[in-house]
């Protein structure tokens, strides 16, 4: 069994929030638009296995690090996870041909900045964007997701409500 927090659209910001609610996951997953090299030495801080992939926000180091997209397997589970990459019914560009290549259980992709978790039943995946976790953007309230994932079936999955975002 292993629980993961997954975030997106942190945009250089730092919750020490993140560290109450990730500790003790196994894995974080970090879905673009991270914004600075700080946030992910800061997850990395909380758990040994951060998975990231990088957003049309983040340069320099941060986009020679982190792929656009990434693919992996954790606790059974084909994961495939990309910044941009839209919703069941109406997928970004060339999402749809990857997810129909690849045929993962869970997609992650941020960069909307909205919570959504759907079930895609012609896909038979599990789809998944955290909204965003950090301040910058017009959502009314920044969120995390726990998601525990089982001998290859995702079993339990928690929205966590930061708090609503001071805009300056």
């Amino acid at each position: 069994m292993k629980r993961i927090g997954i975030l997106s659209d942190t945009h250089a910001h730092w919750d020490d929030r993140y560290t109450t609610y990730f500790t003790g996951c196994d894995e974080i997953w970090h879905a673009g638009d991270i914004g600075s090299e700080d946030v992910l030495t800061g997850l990395r801080g909380i758990v040994p296995v951060v998975r990231a992939v990088r957003g049309n926000i983040d340069g320099g180091n941060l986009r020679k690090e982190l792929k656009d997209v990434e693919i992996f397997t954790t606790e059974g589970v084909k994961v495939l996870m990309t910044h941009i990459g839209g919703y069941p019914g109406k997928y970004a560009p060339g999402v749809k041909s990857l997810l129909l290549e690849h045929k993962p259980q869970i997609f992650v992709a941020g960069h909307s900045h909205i919570l959504k978790i759907i079930n895609d039943p012609w896909l038979k995946c599990l789809h998944i964007n955290p909204g965003a976790a950090g301040r910058q953007g017009w959502q009314v309230v920044s969120t995390l997701v726990l998601l525990t994932v089982d001998d290859g079936v995702p079993v339990d999955c928690r929205v966590v409500e930061l708090s609503r975002p001071t805009f300056k």
